[in-house]
């Protein structure tokens, strides 16, 4: 199955990581410490280097209580930063939902838009679906990120995470997008406890019959954090545990913070799958 953006018809036969850059000051585990353009260009070059299949750039924190920046300040956070990985041979997704970043993001030739609330803000679905070839991430989130974590409910997670992306997923088809650009992401951790993450994590077969890749982020969630009572810096080898186990449910891209290690674990991986004939 391969996935259609912008300038890549990407091969999802094998699993893919997704580096993050966040160019923010307040991102729940490197806040600030690649907000500046400088230090979030180097960052790129960086997972890169460490063998990073996309770069996802963000200009804003969607951390619960993140303060929401001006619509003028996020297209200044990331469009320089997105000008520059453009050039890096790798596809560029921008996680926004503005349309103004969108359409920013684009025009500058970004490959994907990577949107935590579906295309749901006003503007952003024409804005994608007047793009000929754009990549799609439609995300799941329970609320707002300032509200999204004050006792989520659900009666069956797994049954209404995958209600609202098929009904997102219809939407964005019947604006014309083929389904082909789309990917789907369920969640972790947005407006969901933990009980929640980890039946989305053991149920996760049941998304795939949605008939789209999954994309799947555990990269240093706080689920891990009140699974093994450590705090966000010392999550890696958690986090590393969580990508082996999505991917091993189907998962076909994993965003994450810690590029080597990841594709480290899923060399391992690959090879004893190729060992013992699965």
């Amino acid at each position: 199955m391969n996935w259609q953006t912008s300038r890549y018809s990407i091969d999802l036969s094998t699993p893919r990581v997704m580096g993050i850059v966040n160019v923010t000051p307040d991102s729940f585990f490197d806040g600030g410490v690649h907000a500046t353009t400088e230090a979030a260009r180097a960052h790129c070059d960086r997972l890169c280097l460490e063998g990073a299949d996309l770069l996802d750039i963000g200009g804003e924190s969607t951390r619960p209580g993140a303060r929401t920046p001006g619509v003028q300040e996020e297209v200044d956070r990331v469009l320089p930063v997105i000008e520059h990985a453009m050039t890096l041979g790798v596809p560029v997704s921008v996680d926004t939902s503005r349309v103004e970043v969108i359409v920013a993001a684009l025009r500058a030739g970004a490959d994907v838009i990577n949107d935590v609330r579906a295309l749901q803000q006003s503007g952003a679905l024409a804005a994608v679906a007047a793009h000929p070839s754009c990549g799609i991430c439609l995300m799941h989130m329970l609320g707002e990120p300032t509200t999204m974590q004050q006792g989520p409910e659900y009666t069956d997670v797994v049954a209404e995470v995958a209600l609202f992306l098929r009904q997102r997923l219809r939407a964005v088809e019947a604006a014309g997008v083929q389904s082909g650009r789309v990917i789907l992401d369920p969640g972790i951790g947005f407006g969901k406890q933990p009980a929640h993450n980890w039946v989305l994590m053991q149920r996760q077969a049941e998304l795939l019959r949605l008939g789209r890749p999954l994309l799947v982020g555990w990269s240093r969630k706080s689920t891990l954090g009140a699974l093994t009572g450590r705090p966000v810096n010392q999550r890696l080898a958690a986090s590393l545990a969580a990508a082996i186990c999505a991917v091993q449910r189907g998962a076909r891209v994993v965003r994450v913070h810690d590029v080597a290690a990841t594709v480290d674990a899923l060399r391992v991986w690959q090879a004893a799958g190729a060992a013992s004939g699965n």
